[in-house]
């Protein structure tokens, strides 16, 4: 039960930081909050400070930003419907900023603690598609199919989303052997076909990584911190490209509340068995995960969600004048009810998975 409530609470907090993303904005362009709740549902205590009313409601997860005309027509010259396209973008796209942010620090967190996965090779299968390339250990991955390679997670990323495909893999090999003190090296390319591993059942190019690097200085840290939330990135939309190929079933990638409750309670169970250090790490990750997850999916361009609202903007500004707000939010509420089926949808696969 404590794992649950655990889990429920980093998830809250992490929408939570996403509505302060549009409370924060909001008051600096001067647009009137009307509430601001920590929590949902009915409330539990609440106080006046100002023109805003702030809330603490009764379940511990989420929280929410009313603002004064978000959703009507509204003639006070503090409604969010009366400020500037830029002010309304700039409020509109917080939230999933927010987000990103709180996933950057708690990657900091993650690098600081285990470093970063160097791309250098720490070994080639004998037989192997790479050993027929030409691939040694000690070649730095480079690129595979000019898509950038900044650890070992990008190639095994990659040749997972495009299992058995042909890749071009750009790589460099120091011309003394070593690669201490910035020695010089060249660049080579290889082609490999990965070939099929009944033992892993993936497709496999037959490299090894040599683990994990610690990060050297500030400016290194602050590098892979960023590249943790670019892979979060990365990985969310080749996951979805590859649901689109159909190599994957929606029911595979996609996870609702229940059960993302359910596996950050087991892991964050695994951690507590290994001390307050693995807990911490745990933690970090999944909000790191999570929080990167919820700003992409927040600014995808479907009604009802931040991106259809920004993308309804951003037609304003090509038009030079709003659309009907009538029409607008009629659009949202059809956004929103087709996302209430989809969360009714992925509750019952999780309850199914679960049982």
């Amino acid at each position: 039960m404590l794992n649950i409530l655990t889990a429920i609470l980093l998830f809250g907090f992490i929408v939570l930081i996403h509505e302060f993303g549009h409370f924060l904005l909001a008051k600096l362009n001067g647009i009137c909050v009307v509430e601001f709740s920590v929590g949902m549902g009915p409330r539990l205590l609440s106080f006046t400070r100002g023109e805003t009313k702030y809330s603490l409601k009764c379940l511990p997860f989420g929280g929410s930003c009313m603002m004064l005309g978000e959703d009507s027509e509204n003639p006070d010259p503090r409604a969010f419907a009366g400020k500037t396209a830029l002010a309304r973008f700039l409020v509109i796209a917080a939230g999933p900023v927010f987000n990103f942010i709180l996933a950057f620090l708690f990657a900091l967190i993650i690098v600081a603690q285990v470093g970063h996965d160097s791309p250098v090779l720490h070994g080639v299968a004998d037989g192997s598609p790479a050993q027929e390339a030409g691939l040694m250990a000690g070649d730095k991955i480079l690129r595979i199919n000019n898509r950038k390679v900044t650890a070992y997670r990008d190639v095994i990323l990659y040749t997972f989303v495009h299992p058995g495909e042909q890749v071009t893999i750009q790589y460099s090999r120091p011309l003394d052997g070593s690669r201490e003190n910035g020695s010089a090296a060249k660049r080579h390319t290889a082609v490999i076909t990965p070939e099929y591993n009944s033992e892993s059942q993936s497709y496999m190019l037959g490299v090894s990584f040599g683990g994990y690097q610690p990060v050297h200085g500030i400016l290194e840290l602050l590098r892979y911190g960023a590249y943790e939330v670019k892979y979060c990135i990365t990985s969310t939309f080749d996951s979805i490209g590859m649901m689109l190929r159909k190599k994957i079933s929606v029911d595979d990638a996609v996870t609702g509340p229940v059960g993302i409750v359910s596996m950050v309670g087991e892991t964050v169970e695994q951690g507590r068995q290994e001390g307050a250090r693995a807990v911490l790490l745990v933690v970090s990750q999944w909000i790191l995960l999570l929080s990167s997850s919820l700003g992409i999916m927040n600014l995808l361009p479907i009604p009802a969600l931040d991106g259809g609202r920004l993308l309804f903007i951003l037609i304003e500004l090509v038009r030079g004048k709003p659309m009907d707000p009538e029409k607008e939010g009629m659009v949202h509420l059809a956004g929103m009810m087709f996302l209430m089926a989809l969360m009714v949808l992925v509750l019952f696969n999780d309850i199914r998975r679960l049982f």
